[in-house]
């Protein structure tokens, strides 16, 4: 990569300086540029200094970092570094990369640079991919053509899946895991073992469930920090 990726962190905590500082200078094509310790300061910095990439912590003083970001008209791409993790489902509404929490390891770091590169690789392709909009699935005897923007959520149903979408439900020949191969990861996510969400469709996330037209999704352990993770706004 022949250009630098300016960054800047925003956070009131030195430690959490000292951390991302570490870890961007590890990485020769991150170019850390400023080091501001609340929203204020980064208000003022942004509106003359345009960068590619903020790490932003929520919990600040005076102006937190969900503040911050309804208040920028122009956002740099953002990935927020937070020991809370319920602010994770409204953060993505304002176009943030990832969220992530506070310890971070230096793995994870790594993995929201990746997705801040495949979504600068997706904006500056010429001819973007375009995703399927629609699945087939087996119904009985027929094949059924469903639109993805209508599914809800899916759940096993023994050697089946039962499909919920905006219209009725489907009782499909497929299992959870074949079924979750053929939707798009953009716009689905496991929550559980036999359970799989549309992200756009979920209203609200508790800690062991999450809310899709009033209707509770247990979450699973083992999926509870991914679903943290990857919800976005693709």
């Amino acid at each position: 990569m022949t250009t630098k990726i300016k960054c800047i962190i925003v956070d009131d905590e030195p430690a959490a300086h000292y951390v991302l500082s570490d870890y961007i200078n590890k990485n020769p094509f991150l170019s850390l540029e400023h080091q501001l310790y609340n929203g204020l300061e980064a208000m003022q910095y942004l509106t003359n200094n345009p960068v590619d990439l903020m790490f932003l912590d929520i919990d600040m003083p005076e102006v937190t970092g969900m503040e911050l970001l309804k208040t920028l008209p122009n956002k740099p791409k953002t990935i927020l570094t937070t020991a809370y993790s319920e602010f994770a489902l409204e953060s993505y509404e304002y176009g943030v990369i990832d969220y992530l929490l506070k310890p971070i390891f230096y793995p994870r770091f790594l993995k929201a640079i990746a997705h801040f590169e495949d979504k600068n690789a997706i904006e500056n392709s010429p001819e973007p991919k375009e995703e399927a909009k629609d699945i087939s699935l087996k119904i009985g005897s027929d094949m059924v053509t469903i639109l993805l923007d209508d599914i809800l959520f899916t759940q096993s149903y023994g050697n089946y899946v039962k499909v919920y979408t905006m219209k009725r439900t489907y009782v499909a020949t497929i299992t959870t895991t074949e079924l979750e191969k053929q939707l798009p990861s953009s716009l689905f996510v496991r929550s559980h073992k036999s359970y799989i969400v549309a992200i756009n469709k979920i209203k609200t996330i508790d800690k062991d469930c999450l809310i899709i037209q009033q209707k509770s999704i247990p979450i699973g352990i083992t999926y509870k920090r991914e679903i943290m993770e990857i919800i976005k706004c693709n």
